[in-house]
């Protein structure tokens, strides 16, 4: 079976993942900012990595609950500064704490977080040539720009396009890539 060239290989984590998750539109709005979460503790580092500590992150950060983890002080971010399952940065510890406030506060507010992130694209999926894989797009650094006022830390362009392709918003499945074609009846 071809793959994208990240998701060959020997590691059957990264395959499943590639097989079942990414570029797979997402719409349940807790799995958006999970994920969105999880691309910003990848900032300088492997989205291997990150996937290999991603139930250690779901453990450590209350299921990726937002209004649990909203509720997080300076008690929970030592605890978590010391649980060596996940990637021990204060700022970007604080930064989710910090992004869960916001999507509660959106969804007081009757904002959903799905809709939200869809709305750039009119719940559209944006499609990827499948060869030439940017690093970040004007979409992304649109979404960027409104996520940053918002408050989110960690959502730079480059994130937010990594996030986009992770949550479906964008597929940029290789062109000979057995997803490719699959995901295109799905948008």
């Amino acid at each position: 079976m071809k793959r994208c060239a990240w998701a060959q290989g020997d590691d059957a984590l990264m395959a499943r993942y590639h097989d079942e998750e990414w570029g797979v539109p997402q719409r349940d709005p807790r799995m958006l900012w999970e994920m969105l979460m999880l691309e910003g503790f990848q900032a300088g580092l492997s989205w291997r990595t990150i996937l290999h500590k991603r139930e250690a992150f779901r453990k450590a950060f209350a299921g990726f609950e937002p209004e649990k983890v909203a509720r997080f002080g300076e008690k929970q971010v030592d605890k978590l500064l010391q649980d060596a399952g996940i990637i021990r940065s204060r700022a970007k510890i604080e930064a989710t704490i910090a992004g869960a406030k916001i999507y509660c506060d959106m969804a007081k507010r009757g904002e959903d977080f799905a809709e939200f992130c869809w709305s750039f694209t009119g719940g559209k999926v944006l499609a990827g040539n499948g060869k030439d894989v940017p690093a970040s797009t004007p979409k992304s650094e649109e979404i960027s720009k409104e996520l940053k006022r918002r408050g989110f830390k960690f959502v730079g362009p480059v994130i937010v396009y990594a996030w986009m392709q992770a949550v479906g918003i964008v597929d940029d499945h290789a062109i000979d890539c057995f997803k490719r074609s699959s995901l295109s009846s799905r948008a």
